[in-house]
């Protein structure tokens, strides 16, 4: 039976099953990509050039320390569901990648919530000083 494997006729005779893979990001030249890699390039070459997409977004300066905590924890709580929720998608290492990025959104989130309990301790909770 595995003869037929060591004749040259029988590989010319296979049909090929599986179509063509897509062509991947990197071999297609997006008009995106055209736009952003130059802006890319010019922040690696000088990293202490300021960040355009940082003016996009701002946060007040008259923001008090608890409201910024609060929003940092609900952000990292939502990272943490969006991230989770991808993983469920994703298989071997990308999948294991995407579980490591949830991990750290989920220590993130209990930093700030410990740094809130520091600032505003809930009742009956003992302050514990360092």
């Amino acid at each position: 039976m595995g003869s037929f494997l060591n004749n040259p006729q029988w590989y010319f005779f296979m049909k090929k099953l599986s179509p063509n893979p897509p062509q991947s990001p990197s071999d297609s030249n997006s008009p995106l990509s055209d736009i952003t890699e130059p802006a890319v390039s010019a922040r690696l070459r000088n990293p202490k050039h300021a960040d355009p997409v940082s003016h996009i977004f701002t946060i007040l300066p008259n923001v008090d320390t608890p409201t910024l905590l609060c929003h940092a924890c609900e952000t990292l709580a939502s990272l943490n569901v969006l991230v989770t929720d991808l993983a469920c998608n994703l298989e071997s290492s990308n999948r294991n990648v995407a579980l490591s990025i949830q991990q750290l959104a989920v220590v993130g989130e209990l930093l700030v919530n410990r740094a809130l309990d520091n600032i505003d301790p809930p009742e009956g909770v003992p302050i514990n000083q360092a």
